[in-house]
């Protein structure tokens, strides 16, 4: 128990570095010159480093353990890329730091839920995966109005800093109290491309790959510009609106937890789960301007209705077998975070390329194309095959 309480801390860490952005846009523009563009490529370096570092992630849960994987990682990219971030003097330093903080970050989830899923009945995954997720996305929270505090408080570079030396805190208790489970010897060898050639998992990689985006582009980069450029709401504001968006995620995800063994379905909560997420963004689409507390509210209903990661991971990991667990869930997050990665790359050049004209302009087509985007998943994964242990 004391393990799996260090690596929900080290989720806390993994919350907060993909969402704290948003909060510091105005202040890291004002002190190092960093545009809005400029923040979207640090966020997506999060989450692309965070995805390249998946497959290798598994390889490691699978042969060496949760144990020694989570820890040396966190210790070395999560403290070493705050400290990083904390001594930055332009926008490229942020860069190379968010980066690191993406390695360093890359198995705080995935080590969690190895263990669950070695350890646990198969049909507890998803409401053990949601509890985990949802208790760990207080770091969501922290990276809100707390952030925003603290960053008046003692400035940017001391949060930073003190993030830093709490990474290298958890990254030792993890080293001390986590458990690793038993290896599994199979006398049948595979690796991800075994996974890769079933068929039944392509019609959910789809919507893996676009699921997150809306919630974690919008609450981890575009919220804070959106309102500040739209509305003209000041950084205290915006960290009240993120954390008003944080809280609806984390509540929607322990909503979601039980919803398969309730229902008797993964793939329809997960479906209906999308469509309503669809709905809420075409509404924000044509109330774009309009009011700052329905946009929020909007905002808010966005990040409840698309917090079903741990059904749809829990769908996609029924179909492998025991001895490519590491590898076959950290191969599904991959295409999840590697999904908001890619976004935020698209995101922050839809942005520049519009930026000059309508305030509101920019954010229409982002969020449109996020709405299209999800549309395009949510029907290919109507073609799945459900799963329910």
């Amino acid at each position: 128990m004391a393990g799996l309480i260090w690596l929900c801390l080290a989720y806390v860490l993994s919350q907060f570095f993909r969402a704290f952005l948003a909060v510091l846009s105005e202040v890291l523009a004002q002190d190092l010159g960093a545009a809005p563009e400029a923040l979207a490529t640090a966020s997506g370096l999060w989450f692309l480093s965070f995805a390249a570092m998946q497959i290798p992630v598994g390889w490691a849960l699978d042969r060496v353990g949760p144990r020694r994987t989570t820890s040396v990682l966190l210790l070395l990219g999560g403290g070493g890329g705050a400290a990083v971030f904390a001594l930055a003097s332009s926008p490229a330093h942020i860069s190379i730091a968010m980066f690191l903080i993406g390695i360093g970050c890359s198995p705080a989830l995935m080590g969690s839920y190895y263990i669950f899923a070695r350890e646990y009945p198969p049909a507890r995954f998803a409401t053990l995966g949601a509890v985990m997720l949802g208790v760990g996305s207080a770091g969501n929270l922290v990276a809100s109005y707390p952030t925003a505090l603290a960053a008046e408080l003692i400035g940017w570079r001391g949060t930073l800093g003190g993030l830093a030396m709490l990474s290298a805190l958890v990254a030792a208790g993890i080293f001390a109290s986590v458990r690793d489970p038993e290896r599994v010897e199979s006398a049948v060898k595979g690796s991800v491309l075994d996974i890769l050639k079933m068929p039944v998992i392509w019609l959910i990689l789809p919507l893996m790959l676009v699921n997150y985006a809306p919630a974690a582009t919008m609450r981890g980069l575009w919220i804070g510009p959106y309102l500040a450029d739209v509305f003209g709401l000041s950084t205290v504001q915006i960290g009240q609106a993120s954390l008003v968006m944080g809280a609806a995620m984390i509540a929607g995800t322990l909503c979601y937890g039980p919803l398969d063994r309730l229902l008797g379905t993964r793939k329809w909560v997960v479906a209906g789960g999308s469509l309503g997420s669809i709905v809420a963004l075409v509404w924000l689409l044509v109330a774009i301007d309009t009011n700052p507390v329905l946009s929020v509210a909007l905002l808010a209903v966005i990040g409840f209705l698309g917090a079903y990661f741990p059904v749809i991971i829990a769908h996609g990991r029924a179909f492998i077998p025991a001895h490519l667990v590491g590898r076959g869930v950290t191969l599904l997050n991959l295409f999840v975070i590697g999904g908001v990665g890619l976004m935020q790359f698209i995101t922050g050049r839809l942005h520049t390329t519009l930026a000059n004209g309508d305030p509101s302009a920019p954010y229409t087509v982002i969020f449109g194309f996020l709405a299209l985007t999800l549309l395009i998943g949510t029907l290919v994964y109507l073609f799945s095959r459900d799963s329910l242990d």
